[in-house]
C-alpha cells in the first residue's frame, strides 16, 4: 500500500519533461513552428518561427507550406525578450509526435481553419508536420501542442 502511494504521488506530482532534457542531441538541434491561412490577407497570414541554439529567428519569406516538403524559409534574428517569450515551446512538444509516420494530420486549412507547420531537428534527425487547426481533425494528444503554438506566436508577433 506504501508503494502504491509512493507511485500516486510520484506520477500525479511529474511535469512534462522537455524534450532537450531527455535528449541530450537536442542542444544541436532546432524547433520550427507557425501558422498559416490559405484565405487570409495581410502580413499576420503566415508567421513561422525557428528556436534554435537559445535564439529566436522569424521567417520573412511568409511562404504557404507545401505538403511533403521541409519549409524553405529566411529566418531573422528576434529579440531576447522574444526568445524568452518562447523558449519553453519545445516542453509542450508531444512525443508521439516523433512516432507519427504521415507529415499530414488532419486537412490543414482545407476549410479555411488554418494550419501549423512544425519541423524538427534531434540526433540528426529532420522531421515535419503539417497539422490541421481544426481539433475535431486531429488526434486530442496534439490539441494542448496547437494551442501553445498559438499562444507563442500570439505572444512574440
Amino acid at each position: 500500500m506504501k508503494t502504491l502511494c509512493l507511485l500516486s504521488f510520484f506520477f500525479s506530482s511529474c511535469k512534462k519533461e522537455p524534450i532537450k532534457n531527455s535528449n541530450p542531441n537536442f542542444e544541436s538541434g532546432y524547433l520550427v513552428f507557425g501558422h498559416f491561412y490559405g484565405l487570409c490577407g495581410g502580413e499576420k497570414c503566415i508567421e513561422i518561427y525557428r528556436l534554435e541554439n537559445n535564439q529566436l529567428f522569424e521567417d520573412t519569406a511568409d511562404k504557404y507550406p507545401i505538403t511533403g516538403t521541409l519549409y524553405n524559409g529566411n529566418f531573422v534574428l528576434l529579440s531576447q525578450q522574444k526568445y524568452n517569450l518562447s523558449k519553453d515551446l519545445i516542453n509542450y512538444f508531444p512525443p508521439e509526435l516523433l512516432a507519427e509516420t504521415k507529415n499530414t494530420i488532419g486537412q490543414p486549412d482545407e476549410a479555411d481553419g488554418g494550419g501549423i507547420y512544425i519541423e524538427i531537428k534531434v540526433n540528426g534527425v529532420k522531421k515535419f508536420y503539417i497539422i490541421d487547426q481544426v481539433k475535431n481533425n486531429v488526434p486530442a494528444i496534439y490539441h494542448g501542442f496547437i494551442e501553445k503554438i498559438n499562444e507563442k506566436i500570439e505572444l512574440i508577433q
